[in-house]
């Protein structure tokens, strides 16, 4: 009797399990720049990946190409059951304060922005922080002392990793900092012919170092400066392996780590709304040191970069946020 008892105990408990699971059904909505930009929208892939790896739950993606279609994949996910749905970029937030309205049971994810909705969680990162990192490996590895910048679409937030890679190249004896946008649509961030041209424009000025924020366009920023023989630095994504001994390092932020915790949180009734701010402090941005890079990295480069970061952490360092104040120093 007891034997019957634990054993529809247990078969009571697994279809209660699989009841659950089944109301985790993760959906996620990338950037305009292609899920495969080994960048911003890539990490998020990646995130969602290990996530299935995990757990067995699969989750469905999509790729927009303009705006419109960024806004109907949201609501259309959120209309089948999808959930949470992520929405991964600061061009989906009009469509995140929508369509969050229309579907309160649903929970969403709004990555690089805010909406403050009681079914909404809003990731946003210290950009200004990690960048501040690699601004200061580029100017302590620049012999000229001139080094570049460029970003995708021309907005506060790509001007926010500008002007932290400035504060910390120039606090490392960079004289000079060059900085380029690519456009002003979502098609800065597809676009490698063009940044390939931007970054040629900055080491005819003399720049050897060049810091890529541009998502698939940062791909020719890189293959450029690697092809003149002057170092390029990745961002989102650790993008050292693309060049092997010739990307001085990566501003990593840890978007796959907002995509994973969102589907777990979900899965396991922890999800919480609200705006989570991720810096250096948090994890949530860094720079990358592995060992393709390693050759570049002096001890010294990277005492200094250490101690940047815990100088930051500690309060001793303040990074500009361009988001509050639009005067960036230097």
């Amino acid at each position: 009797m007891i034997r019957k008892f634990i054993g529809a105990a247990v078969v009571a408990l697994m279809a209660t399990g699989a009841a659950w699971a089944a109301d985790v059904k993760p959906a996620i909505v990338y950037g305009t720049g292609g899920k495969f930009d080994k960048s911003f929208n890539e990490a998020g892939y990646n995130g969602s990946e290990k996530f299935k790896a995990e757990t067995g739950i699969d989750y469905k993606d999509f790729e927009p190409q303009n705006d419109t279609q960024g806004e109907q994949a949201i609501r259309n996910f959120a209309k089948r059951g999808y959930n949470p749905v992520v929405a991964l970029s600061f061009a989906w937030t009009d469509a995140i304060a929508k369509v969050s309205k229309e579907f309160p049971d649903t929970q969403f994810v709004l990555v690089d922005s805010v909406v403050d909705a009681p079914n909404v969680r809003s990731v946003v990162f210290a950009e200004d922080e990690g960048s501040y990192l690699v601004g200061v490996l580029a100017g302590l590895k620049s012999e000229s002392k001139k080094v570049g910048f460029v970003g995708g679409m021309d907005i506060p937030l790509i001007r926010k990793f500008g002007c932290g890679y400035v504060q910390g190249a120039k606090a490392a004896g960079a004289t000079e900092v060059f900085q380029n946008m690519t456009g002003t649509t979502g098609a800065a961030w597809n676009d490698p012919v063009r940044g390939g041209e931007l970054a040629k424009s900055q080491i005819d000025q003399g720049a050897d170092v060049i810091y890529a924020a541009a998502g698939a366009t940062g791909l020719g920023v890189l293959q450029t400066a690697v092809d003149a023989g002057k170092l390029g630095i990745g961002v989102d994504s650790n993008q050292n392996h693309l060049h092997p001994g010739k990307i001085l390092t990566s501003m990593v932020k840890r978007v796959d780590v907002a995509v994973h915790n969102a589907y777990a949180d979900v899965k396991d009734g922890k999800f919480t709304a609200g705006t989570q701010q991720l810096g250096l402090k948090e994890g949530g941005v860094d720079w990358a040191f592995d060992d393709n890079n390693k050759p570049l990295v002096t001890d010294d480069m990277k005492a200094a970069v250490e101690k940047a970061k815990a100088d930051i952490i500690s309060g001793a360092v303040k990074v500009h946020n361009y988001m509050t104040d639009e005067k960036c120093p230097g």
